[in-house]
């Protein structure tokens, strides 16, 4: 095992496979913030995945959080509070200086460096994954869960929306599920990230270090073959740990919930179901009823229009969108209600059936020309991946 070195919440190393090969470690190392990612901590993510991915010595790439509480539960977004509350809501033409434009648009080139990875690489989900951590979760090429894991895009209740590439991978759950947890930020367990499709696999988590030594053991000739024999036999015999699904035996009422004609009626009838006697579907419904109105507008009308649209597409539209939510909606006071002063009492600027379609469409003008945008380079890449859940 070899130390490549050691950044203030990043932990690197290099673990030795039985023929000759090495797996790159990375752990998220800010439990005290449930290892929430720093720009510091997006940078030199990017910087060791960027040098891994040329080093023919490395085969995969292992990717978790410290301590058994999450994964990562989000970004930054007390650093970004404080930036706007500085004013620095403006974007930049490089976003090289603007700390808004430059954490965003540094975190959704991380995200679409993970989606295109040419190496295996392997995310243990264990514990809350939410937000940004979904973002680098749901990029790597074998997502695995534990029995303890939970997930969420709770972005409604900052006054934010579903961001990190979640406009595209939203648009791929089943039915109208992905419209549901987006506009409601509704809990996940490991039996449903699996379903919606956003895990590939559940093991117990008290496998993690078997799992990683399996794989130092493995036959690493073709290295995506070699994480699926081994996360497979982990998974098969780990099925009996998996928690009773609750949005696959929902799914019709989460469609008809999000069956309407127009924006206003859609989220009248979630909202109405706060009252409902399902505590699942209250629970969610709530979170809307409590959450930014502006924020569930912008919801609807960014998975709309990105339907249709490539990941790298839909990730330069996000970080339009993201910077008009900081200089123009209610990310600031979000952030302020539930970490800063912690009253969880928001103060929107619009109440529900109240925001003006005007505030809506400002919040979709472009930052950038095409030409400009900071990631105008992205393209998106294939990327070879054999499944690894178990059978059934």
């Amino acid at each position: 095992m070899t130390d490549p070195g050691r950044f203030d919440a990043l932990h690197l190393e290099t673990l030795d496979t039985a023929d000759g090969h090495r797996i790159g470690r990375v752990t998220l190392d800010a439990p005290r913030s449930l290892n929430a990612l720093t720009l510091e901590m997006i940078d030199d993510l990017q910087s060791q995945l960027d040098a891994w991915a040329t080093d023919d010595a490395i085969a995969a790439v292992w990717l978790e959080g410290t301590g058994d509480k999450a994964f990562c539960a989000g970004g930054d977004v007390v650093a970004l509070h404080r930036a706007i509350v500085a004013g620095e809501t403006d974007h930049d033409p490089a976003a090289a200086q603007g700390f808004i434009a430059r954490y965003f648009s540094h975190e959704y080139r991380l995200d679409h460096t993970l989606h295109g990875y040419p190496k295996p690489v392997i995310a243990w989900g264990d514990g809350i994954v939410m937000g940004g951590g979904i973002g680098l979760f749901v990029g790597a090429s074998h997502r695995v869960v534990t029995p303890r894991s939970m997930l969420a895009m709770p972005e409604i209740t900052i006054g934010l929306y579903p961001d990190v590439g979640a406009s595209w991978f939203l648009n791929r759950c089943p039915g109208r599920s992905g419209l549901f947890l987006g506009l409601t930020g509704a809990r996940l367990n490991a039996s449903d990230a699996r379903f919606v499709g956003l895990a590939d696999c559940l093991i117990d988590d008290t496998r993690r270090e078997a799992v990683i030594e399996d794989l130092r053991q493995a036959d690493w000739r073709e290295p995506v073959r070699a994480v699926g024999r081994v996360l497979r036999q982990h998974a098969d015999a780990s099925r009996e740990r998996a928690p009773q699904p609750e949005v696959q035996p929902r799914l019709d009422t989460l469609d008809a919930l999000t069956d309407a004609d127009d924006d206003e009626t859609l989220i009248r009838q979630v909202i109405d179901a706060a009252s409902d006697d399902d505590p699942w579907i209250a629970r969610a419904a709530k979170n809307l009823a409590a959450g930014s109105p502006l924020s569930a507008r912008l919801i609807l009308r960014q998975l709309s229009r990105c339907r249709r649209l490539s990941l790298a597409e839909v990730l330069r539209e996000e970080l339009n969108l993201s910077l008009a939510c900081a200089a123009r909606g209610d990310l600031a006071e979000g952030v302020r209600a539930l970490l800063i002063d912690k009253d969880r009492n928001p103060r929107w600027q619009r109440m529900h059936g109240a925001v003006p379609d005007a505030d809506i469409q400002a919040c979709f003008v472009a930052a950038w020309d095409r030409d400009s945008h900071p990631l105008r380079d992205l393209v998106d890449r294939p990327v070879e991946k054999e499944p690894t859940h178990a059978t059934g």
